[in-house]
């Protein structure tokens, strides 16, 4: 244990150091980005681009370019690219020009020993369960910390109170993985993840968004639509699974979300990403937010560097305007593994703020951002977390975090394994929410959130995730968070199953039926005047088994 113990400190202190505070240029110190004017067509982009000694590598911003603002271009500079910005912002056909800014993820590999699965779970399941009980077989072995449920005093987020009251997520709520890719076909992944119904693999851009065959997302890295390449993408994987690892599948890991639809975006890779490409993953999540129709509530971004970009935060507040929520880490501190305060030094992307507007994009109206700080299983601050009283919202758990990796499972640690965490809990109660708006979503949050000693003056809550708090109906119930339902031994007659459910008398539920604890099927809406109701289901009788849960309405 001692050994064990030692190895994860070292590990943390290692991991913390690779998203220094240092705002680092361009890899190579020569790319650029810069905005322009309305008004100057791409031949005149170009004609400016290459008088300034440059090259256009690529455009961006196809979403700001629809309503009426400049070429948003990435430059290839031939020279340092601060004596690059200097000439382009002398330039009037430039709104602003800067450094294409190289970012990290904000974790590493916690580097201890996975322990092998606890005894699988038998698929053998009674007709009719009284609660959404995960049995993932690491989650029932006791080593998934940061979903549990201990009670008042738990500092994990306690998503499993919010799954025996029958929230266990959906389909229809879309999340963004803005990151390293993500290994679709991972076990306990592939059943959550988009495939893209616009455009089918046939080498043509069926729904002319920009990007051929964008099945499960777009390689924004290497520019194809490979979102996972074997041999890497640890990262983005390992977050996906804490967002939404398939529950109730009797294997491997669970997801705050049981279900939920994940959308991936790789532009980081083994050396870092660059900011524009960043830019290109949050306006693609606007398009197809736009474009289809598609019910994105948020993007997880668990990476961080450089310094300010009004190109990323324009693309922020674009986001924002569409409804959708940026969830960011906090950071994981300077070079010797020690947090640091975001409120003297900003730390981006999660310093970003939408209620603040640019010279070339206005205020989103509410701020969209959500900065994550990491706590420990104690309730303590990760040593390595970033905090700040004004700039960081909320903690949530991200020490020790086991969850998918591509060759199975992993621990990692950082304020990247906190983000998801948060961004799991918007798409969990917006799958229970449908009308709420992102900045109610937001709020409701951060509301909700359990009181900690160890953020007290380290974030604007002062406090961490709790689920259980944010389980309660909309509006309430007069004398208190209704009582979780549960359901009686069933009988059958006339054909039909027959149960009692017995909840808080007065409480409206929405009765559901699933063959698989994935697909729900509305069975009836019935409201608890007596404390039971007796519950009847006519419902396919050629399931082999049938789940039920009661939604409070």
């Amino acid at each position: 244990m001692f050994w064990r113990l030692l190895y994860v400190f070292l590990a943390a202190i290692l991991f913390s150091s690779l998203a220094s505070r240092a705002a680092q240029p361009a890899r190579d110190g020569q790319q650029i980005i810069v905005q322009f004017k309305p008004g100057a067509d791409d031949a005149r982009v170009k004609d400016k681009v290459e008088k300034h000694g440059g090259r256009v590598k690529k455009h961006l911003n196809s979403q700001g370019r629809a309503n009426g603002k400049g070429p948003l271009v990435v430059v290839e500079t031939g020279e340092p690219s601060a004596q690059a910005v200097e000439k382009f912002k002398t330039d009037p056909d430039v709104e602003f020009a800067e450094p294409d800014w190289v970012v990290q993820h904000q974790t590493g590999s916690a580097g201890q020993a996975v322990p092998a699965p606890p005894g699988t779970a038998s698929d053998s399941v009674d007709l009719v369960d009284p609660s959404a009980v995960a049995n993932d077989t690491y989650y029932t072995g006791g080593y998934l910390w940061g979903l549990m449920d201990s009670g008042a005093a738990s500092f994990g987020t306690r998503a499993s109170a919010a799954w025996a009251a029958g929230y266990t997520g959906s389909k229809t709520v879309y999340i963004g993985i803005i990151d390293e890719g993500v290994n679709w076909q991972h076990a306990d992944l592939a059943s959550n993840v988009w495939t893209n119904p616009f455009d089918p693999p046939d080498g043509i851009d069926n729904d002319g968004n920009g990007y051929v065959d964008d099945a499960h997302g777009w390689d924004f890295y290497s520019g194809d639509s490979s979102v996972y390449d074997a041999g890497g993408d640890n990262h983005g994987t390992h977050v996906a699974g804490t967002i939404a690892a398939a529950g109730g599948n009797a294997k491997g890991v669970v997801g705050v979300n049981w279900n939920a639809t994940l959308i991936s975006t790789k532009f980081l890779g083994p050396d870092g990403g660059y900011t524009s490409d960043a830019i290109d993953a949050v306006d693609y999540y606007v398009d197809l937010k736009k474009r289809h129709g598609l019910n994105i509530v948020a993007l997880n971004n668990s990476w961080g560097g450089g310094g300010y970009s009004q190109a990323l935060h324009d693309a922020i507040l674009r986001a924002a305007k569409a409804g959708i929520l940026f969830v960011a880490a906090a950071g994981n501190g300077d070079a010797n593994g020690i947090g640091l305060n975001n409120d003297s030094v900003a730390n981006y992307p999660s310093n970003y703020d939408t209620s603040r507007g640019t010279s070339t994009e206005s205020s989103a109206g509410y701020n969209a951002v959500i900065a994550v700080a990491a706590i420990d299983r104690y309730g303590a601050l990760g040593t390595f977390s970033n905090y700040g009283s004004r700039t960081v919202h909320i903690g949530a758990p991200g020490v020790e975090i086991l969850s998918t990796v591509p060759s199975g499972y992993n621990y990692m640690s950082g304020t990247s394994m906190a983000t998801p965490h948060v961004t799991g809990a918007a798409a969990l109660y917006a799958s229970t929410h449908p009308g709420q708006t992102s900045s109610q979503i937001r709020q409701a949050l951060l509301q909700s959130a359990t009181p900690s000693a160890s953020l007290s003056g380290k974030s604007t809550t002062g406090s961490r995730l709790n689920l259980a708090q944010i389980i309660a109906p909309l509006g309430g119930v007069t004398g208190g968070t209704p009582t979780p339902a549960t359901f009686g031994k069933p009988t059958v007659s006339n054909g039909q199953l027959h149960m009692k459910l017995a909840g808080t008398s007065g409480q409206r539920y929405q009765v559901q039926v699933s063959p698989d604890f994935k697909t729900w099927t509305n069975l009836t809406t019935v409201t608890n005047n007596t404390g039971t109701v007796d519950v009847a289901d006519s419902v396919s009788t050629t399931w082999s088994k049938k789940f039920y849960r009661a939604i409070t309405l």
